[in-house]
């Protein structure tokens, strides 16, 4: 196995170690950070093991997580970390959320890892390697595919939280997108994008982003078959927003949804 995708899955079982037990947990502490987003301890505790597991494996790499910070830019190679991805989700008791994890190399995400341990689900891919999942925690992987779906009309949609599109101003953008699809849900998070390299559903879409929030589900969709860029068409995760699709559909639904006069 490739010895960076071997480390990213051990991180992702340290990561698992520590926000199962808290998850549901009568003591779990929320807090509200400037954005107004929530943090629990159990996000702080994984990133901090995260971080010390990397320091201990690979010294000379830099990381970056979304509790701790530090500089992506410029980095031969950086881990991108999201300790909680759905920390709504999880501070809330529903199971859908996950550690995020990444590896960076020259400013392209060559190995990414998604554990839903809530979910008893776990998605990976290392670039060149195809990408995998497990269905259950010691079942065997198998490998996955996007779907081939080609046109809008027969096409499932995916957000995070449709409100954001008029929020910032791609309301009217977001909806004729929709009208253009089959069916639409908000999956939302790091979930709609394991789902679209799954080809359970053929389309996903944020338009705000965090570049912790889409590094380890770039590879995944890739390697799976599907296609990644920003909503200006870039291949890219640190673009401040993300469309996920089966590669069939990316340039139509991009065309409708992009970045535009």
């Amino acid at each position: 196995m490739n010895a960076d995708l071997d480390l990213a899955l051990r991180l992702a079982d340290t990561a698992d170690a520590i926000t199962l037990p808290r998850f549901r947990a009568a003591d779990l502490r929320v807090e509200r950070k400037p954005d107004r987003t929530p943090v629990t301890d159990a996000d702080l505790a994984a990133e901090d093991a995260l971080r010390e597991l990397i320091g201990a494996e690979r010294p000379d790499d830099v990381v970056v997580g979304e509790e701790r910070g530090g500089v992506l830019a410029d980095a031969e190679r950086a881990w991108v970390l999201d300790p909680i991805d759905g920390t709504k989700n999880f501070s809330r008791g529903f199971g859908v959320w996950g550690s995020l994890i990444a590896l960076v190399v020259r400013g392209e995400p060559v190995v990414g890892v998604v554990s839903s341990p809530g979910l008893g689900r776990r998605w990976w891919a290392a670039r060149g390697d195809g990408a995998w999942t497990s269905d259950a925690p010691g079942a065997s992987p198998r490998r996955i595919e996007v779907s081939g779906i080609t046109d809008l009309a027969d096409a499932y949609l995916s957000t995070t939280d449709f409100r954001l599109f008029e929020r910032y101003g791609h309301g009217n953008r977001y909806l004729e997108l929709a009208a253009a699809c089959w069916e639409t849900r908000a999956f939302g998070d790091f979930w709609q994008y394991c789902l679209v390299a799954e080809g359970v559903i053929d389309l996903a879409v944020d338009p705000v982003a965090n570049p912790w929030d889409l590094a380890a589900v770039l590879p995944i969709v890739v390697e799976a078959g599907g296609a990644f860029t920003d909503l200006a068409g870039a291949s890219r995760f640190d673009g401040g927003n993300g469309l996920a699709s089966n590669g069939a559909l990316h340039k139509v639904a991009l065309a409708i949804i992009g970045a535009r006069p």
